[in-house]
Parts: structure tokens; sequence; C-alpha cells
């Protein structure tokens, strides 16, 4: 099943980004584009969510200095647009790779297509990668340490699920009983026409 293949490779960038285990390090992707470029994607889109997952628990320390906090959130936002762009490329992969099937006349389209649900996939590999540190964290209380067993259990229960809705919306493309239609995100407050706040600065 393809998130077999996705799960595994979310957990290597989680453990690999935790080896260092800081926003500053640098990015090397373990999969060649040319020879496995799903795998490719996979891995740098996770590793894009693991950056910004401790980007969002820097930012919130109530210490944090002004300065500091703007830099960091201008790093979020940039993340966010990697994140996106990421989707779309993943999107773009699977485009390719159905484009030859034949659509039955009954078939439907589902909610989102299949990259933002894979987005959806990499962050709770994060949830539950940090869930489990919780729930095994030596200085922490038992009653702690039992309420993230708990919600672990969820997760890993909700991470099943979505991986068997995956799957399956894959399967039903592939059949023709469903179909893709990919609408390209149109964010505005990145746009120097779009956005009201950066038009004025322009004039």
């Amino acid at each position: 099943m393809f998130t077999d293949k996705a799960n595994r490779i979310f957990r290597e960038a989680i453990e690999n980004y935790h080896i260092i285990n800081t926003v500053d390090q640098s990015f090397e992707n373990k999969y060649d584009k040319n020879e496995d470029v799903i795998s490719h994607l996979l891995y740098r889109k996770c590793w894009i969510d693991t950056v910004q997952w401790h980007y969002e628990d820097i930012i919130r320390d109530p210490q944090i200095d002004p300065v500091a906090a703007l830099t960091l959130k201008r790093k979020i936002d940039a993340s966010n647009q990697d994140r996106t762009d990421m989707v779309e490329y993943i999107d773009s992969y699977f485009l390719d790779k159905y484009n030859g099937v034949t659509v039955k006349e009954d078939a439907t389209i589902n909610t989102e297509s299949p990259a933002w649900g894979i987005d959806r996939l990499s962050i709770l590999a994060l949830k539950v990668y940090h869930m489990h540190e919780e729930a095994t964290r030596e200085d922490a209380s038992q009653e702690h340490r039992d309420a993230c067993k708990t919600k672990l259990d969820v997760l890993i229960e909700q991470r099943a699920d979505l991986s068997t809705a995956i799957d399956t919306l894959l399967s039903d493309i592939a059949h023709g009983d469903k179909y893709m239609k990919v609408y390209k995100q149109m964010k505005m407050y990145n746009d120097d026409e779009l956005n009201p706040v950066l038009r004025n600065i322009k004039k």
C-alpha cells in the first residue's frame, strides 16, 4: 500500500531531524528525485512539517524577543508556502501517474486531493512521535504519561484510518471510480497586488 511507504518515510524524516534537533540544521534529502521522485517529495514534505512544528514551539515562548518573533513569523510564512508547494508537487505526481486511466461515467470527486490527505498524514506522524515522547518522558508524572498514552492510542488509530482512506482513494482513482481535480492554492496575503496592505506599500 502507498501509505505503508509514506508512513515509513515520514518516520525516517522525523527521526533524522531529531538527531541534531535544531531548526537551523541543513537539509539533505536521502532520496534521489531522479531515482524515486515520490519518496523524494514525501521526505521533503515531512522535513518541512517537522521544522515548522519546532518553529511553532519556539514562537510560543512568552519571553521571546519581539524582533526575533517577527523574524520567526516570516520563516513560518515561508514554510507554509513551501508546504503548499510540496502538496501541489505530490498531486502533480498523481495526476501524471493516473493520466491514462479511463474515468467511469458514474465516477465521483473526493472532498480533497490525495496530496492533502497525505499532508494530514505527515502531520499525524509528527503528533505520534511527540506524543510518544510525552507518554514515555521519565521526568513527567505518571498521570501525565497515562493521559498522553491514551491520546497516543487515539492518534495511532487515526493514522490507521487515514491511511486506509488514502489508499482507498488512490485505488478508486486507479480504477476510474473517482477522478482527481486539483485546484491550485490561491493565497492572497503574500501577493502584493491582492493584499491591500502590501499594495499600499507599493504606491
